[in-house]
């Protein structure tokens, strides 16, 4: 759901993002093995986000990786611990949970039987290693698979009439749960009644945008929607989308935060993105001018790569696989694997509405990246 744009990020904070999603992916592959790297995503790592942003020494949790085919074979700074470790445990669980509805519903491959019993399998395995990882951080990931179980039989009763809210209960207490801890994580445990909130919140937003993304492809394939099922508009959806953007804003302002500038970036400003983007009410542009991304019309042109820096023939078609492998290639941003050009794949599906005019309303909360500009700043910070 989260899906922040580099150019609205900036330098500083689209180098911190990245770590968290390097960390994230590694602390899978650490605890439980290369494979369990796939259900790597970008609302699982909200929550080493936010264990950092509240911890005493945000540095601390961070340890250099070495040369991996999605950073164009160059080491980094990445996120290292237990906020990491937590963000992996609640990943492998949710896809678990996305795996065995998809064999439910029997989408595509997962209709024949082997396929789905072999998807079963993984599903459970998932299950089995999201609570190892969460009983060695102290997170009890039973609070998720209760949800999870819970959430069948709500939509097996729910009918016309049934309030959407009814439906994402259990998506909420999960994410409430999850937030909550890492204020535990951080030894910040008056944080954790603020950040329950916030993840309750989430939670909803989250299973109704998921809802009305999905509305006109499940009424074509005939599969359950909440809001179909249930009979909820387009409109009240918007109406409880907004209203939970808006309460995850002043949820996050009781929280004690060491360094919140990412985590206030993310949980306020982009998601009211990724509501625009749900109900189709904005599209992409990069503005011209000086704040324009380099290569765009307006914008300054990209350098030419040094021609030391440029890799051979074997090299480059060695990390061209490794993206292609991973989807980088068509779904990321990613460093050119023969020239170093940084390029963005086809699929991206960037939104970012450009930085227009420049301004410092919000230093003080300090979420507008190292430009300073705050591309139109709602966060409500009295500065």
């Amino acid at each position: 759901m989260v899906r922040p744009c580099r150019h609205r990020l900036g330098e500083k904070l689209t180098a911190q993002w990245m770590a968290h999603l390097c960390g994230l992916c590694l602390a899978l592959r650490g605890d439980h093995g290369q494979l369990a790297r796939i259900v790597t995503n970008y609302d699982g790592l909200l929550v080493s986000v936010l264990t950092e942003a509240q911890a005493e020494r945000p540095d601390a949790g961070r340890r250099t990786a070495g040369p991996c085919p999605l950073r164009g074979m160059r080491t980094a700074s990445v996120a290292h611990g237990e906020g990491a470790r937590l963000a992996a445990a609640v990943s492998l669980v949710l896809a678990s949970a996305k795996v065995r509805d998809h064999v439910a519903d029997g989408d595509g491959m997962l209709a024949r039987r082997p396929v789905a019993l072999a998807a079963r399998r993984v599903a459970a395995s998932w299950d089995r290693a999201g609570a190892r990882t969460g009983s060695d951080v102290g997170f009890d990931t039973a609070v998720l698979v209760d949800a999870v179980d819970r959430q069948t039989g709500i939509e097996t009763l729910a009918g016309p009439g049934t309030p959407i809210l009814t439906v994402t209960e259990p998506t909420e207490t999960a994410t409430s749960a999850a937030f909550a801890h890492t204020a535990v994580l951080a030894g910040r445990p008056r944080n954790a009644v603020p950040l329950a909130e916030a993840g309750r919140l989430f939670g909803r937003l989250a299973h109704l945008l998921d809802a009305v993304e999905d509305r006109e492809a499940d009424a074509a394939s005939g599969a359950w929607n909440p809001l179909t099922a249930t009979g909820t508009p387009l409109e009240e959806a918007r109406r409880l989308a907004d209203d939970a953007v808006h309460g995850i804003r002043l949820a996050l302002r009781e929280v004690e935060f060491t360094d919140g500038g990412l985590a206030h970036r993310l949980l306020v400003h982009e998601l009211p993105n990724s509501v625009h983007r749900a109900f189709g009410t904005v599209s992409c542009a990069h503005g011209t001018g000086p704040y324009a991304p380099p290569g765009t019309p307006g914008g300054p042109l990209p350098p030419e790569p040094p021609r030391r820096d440029r890799r051979g023939l074997l090299a480059g078609c060695a990390v061209w696989l490794g993206l292609a492998c991973t989807c980088q290639l068509c779904c990321g941003t990613y460093d050119d694997p023969w020239s170093r050009e940084q390029k963005q794949g086809p699929c991206a599906n960037c939104d970012c509405s450009g930085c227009g005019d420049c301004c410092n309303c919000c230093e003080c909360c300090n979420c507008c990246g190292e430009d300073g500009c705050c591309d139109g700043c709602d966060c409500g910070c009295d500065c």
